[in-house]
């Protein structure tokens, strides 16, 4: 189960305390069992290990003859395949992880016994642990380093087609091997956690496009730290338009809640949010004739304005149409509190009359204050939100022919946008806020809590 959460705005795996903040990008914790998941996919089930293992060469293992004992020699020793690799993650506080992988290597290669040349197989347990470190951390990117890696072989099984091993031979393999493959493996598993820190930090540092408004470019903000209970992963993102300009937010870093039995949990700030939806809701001014066709309320409406307008307006009269012209004012404003997220918006509405001539009569220019309740899911890997009207504040602007009471208006300038102005608005944000795909731990079974 993941969660999401925005602060905000979480999306969970876990749960976040009213008086926390949390990072103004997105902020994650990881479990030891998604950590776990990951890393397994990444270096077993992809075959990661496997590929770096494979045709490993090891030093020939030379044996004295003694007594009855003819002298041994086992060249060309290569490894042919790792069987039933598994891993396992532990989280070491203030350091990184603790990796173990446990597997069977057979080993194939040809044994000299006296005169008698042929084909030998040997079959041993491995086991290998190693702390892992980030270090080194510069412009969104870390590296790894292996460090104190232990390799210990357990059981070992050695057979030749003609069956004649004795048990010295065993004891010599076993010998050699344990002194052999560590410094062998050791370094393998240094160059595949390498590989895959590149991968996984691939799924941190993303530009990702935001519908065909602009871009958001997440990228890790600090060095991933651990606790004994989640991998902490600081993202901020730079949210930008089209042809590349950069709308600000707030960046301060702050601490993560703890994980409650959950694989992740991702947190969003109110700051982060605001700037996208910025970057979503920048929509040209829309006009249209005061008609029945345009919305169901025209009529209402065109008739509420003929009762307000003065008796010596003479160019109110005649046949000359209304027309309405909606334009945002300003950038929208998201506000989160327990359980609770609105949007407050301002949109002008100018009601106005064009002459044959081309020239304007600007009748009324309303301020039109919006108090818009929000629903919030995650669809496809984005956070979408979803707008309805819950409060209108109405003001008058300005009136070129002397209009000062509106108050008759107000339901009818509330059907107009809800009717007109609220699709555009959904429409626009309907493509979503893009969510990075944190070390590939997919949002499934997301709980959103704000």
């Amino acid at each position: 189960m993941t969660v999401l959460k925005l602060f905000g705005i979480i999306f969970f795996c876990g749960l976040l305390s009213p008086s926390q903040e949390v990072l103004s990008g997105l902020s994650c914790a990881v479990s030891p069992q998604a950590m776990q998941s990951v890393l397994s996919d990444a270096i077993i089930h992809n075959g990661l290990l496997q590929q770096h293992l494979q045709g490993l060469v090891l030093p020939s293992i030379m044996g004295e003859g003694h007594l009855l004992n003819s002298p041994t020699s086992i060249t060309g020793l290569h490894l042919v395949q790792v069987r039933l690799p598994r891993l396992s993650v532990v989280l070491l506080p203030g350091i990184g992880i603790q990796l173990t992988i446990g597997a069977k290597l057979q080993l194939s290669g040809n044994c000299l016994v006296g005169l008698l040349s042929e084909l030998i197989d040997i079959l041993v347990d491995v086991n290998i642990t190693a702390n892992i470190k980030s270090t080194n951390f510069e412009s969104g990117t870390v590296q790894v380093v292996t460090e104190d890696c232990l390799c210990i072989l357990g059981a070992i099984k050695v057979k030749v087609l003609s069956g004649l091993i004795t048990l010295s031979v065993n004891e010599m393999v076993l010998r050699q091997l344990t002194a052999t493959l560590p410094a062998l493996l050791c370094p393998v598993v240094d160059i595949v956690m390498n590989l895959v820190n590149i991968q996984l930090l691939g799924t941190l540092n993303a530009v990702i496009p935001v519908g065909t408004a602009g871009t958001i470019h997440y990228q890790l903000a600090s060095i991933p730290y651990t606790s004994g209970k989640f991998l902490g992963l600081d993202l901020d993102g730079a949210v930008k338009q089209v042809g590349g300009s950069t709308i600000p937010h707030n960046s301060s870093p702050s601490a993560l809640p703890p994980l409650v039995d959950r694989l992740m949990l991702m947190a969003m700030r109110q700051s982060f949010i605001n700037s996208i939806l910025t970057l979503l809701l920048q929509m040209p001014p829309q006009t249209f004739p005061c008609t029945p066709d345009a919305f169901s309320g025209a009529n209402h409406l065109h008739e509420a304005f003929w009762t307000i307008a003065p008796a010596g307006c003479t160019p109110c009269r005649g046949t000359n149409a209304l027309n309405i012209k909606l334009t945002l004012g300003g950038n929208p404003l998201i506000l989160l509190e327990e359980n609770k997220a609105s949007v407050k918006l301002s949109v002008l509405i100018q009601v106005f009359i064009k002459h044959s001539d081309g020239s304007l009569l600007n009748l009324l220019l309303l301020k039109a204050d919006l108090g818009l309740n929000v629903r919030v899911s995650i669809v496809g890997g984005r956070l979408v939100l979803k707008l309805a009207l819950g409060s209108t504040s109405l003001s008058l602007d300005s009136s070129d022919v002397g209009i000062s009471n509106i108050s008759v208006l107000k339901p009818h300038c509330s059907n107009l946008l809800t009717e007109r102005f609220l699709p555009l608005i959904n429409a626009a944000l309907s493509v979503g806020i893009p969510l990075p795909n944190v070390l590939g731990i997919p949002l499934i079974k997301v709980d959103v809590q704000i």
